[in-house]
């Protein structure tokens, strides 16, 4: 069995600690390699090297950088395949989603090759007699990254390229669950001429998260997980001093209307509940169905349900195993919750025949009617397949009752009425929206975030806001005297 290094100054890191944790392949349940968990001596040495190569890396030309994201962009594209297949045997994600994965981050490299353009700074000539005043844009320096299980590859690709691109060096924390694709695309950056120490990873748990978020060296923080964490991440390092951006969880709701499509509404319900398992932040994990069109939609939500195959992803399934047996055993505890709480289990993921080993981390696709609003299954982000419905009587009560959560992430409608749509997108108090659209994540020219408990500080990832968030401004006020000028005059220039 191998084990997982760390990567640091451009090779493999076995570091100082003897820690190690199992990775698991969740279609087997079978420890394929172990990876190892940083100490805060072996963040130390990350940071380190990442200090060292700032500098020549934030002095390089912008063409310079440019040539470099280029060589990675289409090294990414050429051997996409390769890590998707790591993706599948770390995760459980069927390979046309893991693909996919990778085609969503390959749009934030794209984004990142237009650098010289988007961190531009700006120029006013003459703002005073013979004073012009312009702006540059710098980097920070050294930038950590801690990413989720749930998307090995796109989360980190959501901030690294923008990060390096910018002139910033990374040091990248992937979770210990699936630290391989973090591995791949590190080698990949060094084949693409990245020079060593730009981009490092270390693995590992507490210890190492703790150790990025205190360490004086590091300038940023850029975090994706569960709300609980996130604002831990938020406080502390924000009280260490960095910039943070923290995006946590969600409890997604699509609302629909009774002029909707219900076919296009059923579609869209089972694949944007029950794709990658449900272990999306973006997943819609409650239809709020407005009277009279529950009892049809609820029968035409499971009717597709029962199409779906759930198995190894390299079986040419519809969906795979969850992350972990803890994972899937809390996801399933919600089922007994719903039962107890008076809802409907409609379709019962638990138990279901699975084309795959027996050991496999399986749950299928759940459906739950009638939901109480009080009840777990709808406050909590359970983050594996299961589909709540509930039940409202008019658009109001929808709007009110997704307002009311504490997340914002995203959430969509379904309807043919425009001004409904239009009154939806300005009512809503979420941060992205889909009008019959379910998984609204914004296309990479533009930023991901939520709002309320879904995202703690003010810059949203990727797009332009990442641009600020990894970049400082500087203000320069520029006078060049005629050989003539003399006199003293302590006033402010008037004219």
């Amino acid at each position: 069995m191998n084990t997982v290094d760390h990567w640091v100054a451009g090779r493999a890191f076995a570091g100082e600690s003897s820690r190690t944790s199992p990775v698991f392949n969740p279609a087997t349940g079978v420890v394929s390699r172990d990876v190892r968990l940083a100490t805060s001596g072996d963040v130390d040495a990350a940071v380190a090297a990442a200090t060292a190569a700032f500098a020549g890396w934030s002095g390089a030309s912008w063409a310079k950088r440019q040539q470099v994201l280029f060589a990675f962009r289409e090294l990414l594209n050429a051997r996409k395949d390769e890590v998707a297949a790591i993706l599948t045997n770390e995760h459980g994600k069927v390979t046309a989603d893991a693909l996919g994965e990778i085609a969503r981050g390959l749009e934030v490299v794209e984004f990142a090759t237009g650098i010289p353009y988007l961190a531009k700074g700006e120029y006013s000539e003459n703002v005073s007699t013979g004073v012009d005043v312009y702006s540059t844009r710098q980097p920070l320096g050294v930038v950590g990254i801690i990413s989720p299980f749930n998307f090995p590859a796109m989360v980190p690709l959501w901030f690294f390229p923008i990060a390096i691109a910018a002139g910033n060096t990374v040091v990248l924390k992937p979770s210990e669950k699936d630290p391989s694709a973090a591995i791949w695309m590190a080698e990949l950056w060094k084949e693409a001429g990245l020079p060593d120490g730009v981009f490092n990873v270390v693995h590992g748990d507490k210890v190492a998260v703790d150790a990025l978020l205190e360490h004086p060296d590091v300038a940023s923080i850029s975090f994706v997980g569960s709300t609980p964490i996130a604002k831990y991440i938020y406080e502390t390092a924000a009280k260490h001093g960095k910039r943070v951006q923290a995006l946590g969880g969600a409890k997604n709701h699509m609302l629909v209307l009774p002029d909707a499509d219900l076919d296009l509404v059923a579609d869209s319900a089972v694949n944007a509940g029950f794709g990658s398992a449900g272990e999306r932040c973006m997943a819609i994990s409650v239809v709020v169905a407005v009277e009279p069109v529950a009892d049809d939609l609820v029968e035409k939500i499971a009717s597709r349900m029962s199409t779906l195959t759930v198995g190894d992803g390299t079986r040419g399934c519809d969906m795979g195993p969850l992350i972990s047996r803890e994972h899937r055993d809390k996801v399933a505890g919600y089922l007994e919750i719903a039962e107890t709480d008076g809802a409907e289990i409609v379709v019962d993921g638990r138990g279901i025949e699975v084309d795959g080993a027996d050991d496999g981390f399986w749950l299928g696709p759940t459906l739950i009617d009638r939901v109480p609003t009080d009840s777990a299954v709808y406050t909590d982000e359970i983050f594996g397949p299961v589909l709540s419905v509930v039940r409202v009587a008019t658009y109001e009560e929808g709007v009110a009752l997704i307002n009311f959560s504490r997340y914002g992430n995203g959430t969509a409608i379904f309807t043919n009425d425009g001004g409904a749509a239009r009154r939806f997108q300005r009512e809503v108090n979420v941060g992205m929206i889909g009008i019959n659209v379910p998984i609204p994540v914004p296309v990479g020219y533009f930023s991901f975030g939520g709002w309320k408990d879904s995202l703690f500080g003010d810059t949203k990832a990727y797009g332009p806001d990442a641009i600020h968030f990894f970049t400082r401004q500087k203000a320069i006020t520029s006078r060049w005297l005629d050989p003539s000028h003399g006199g003293i005059n302590l006033g402010f220039p008037q004219n």
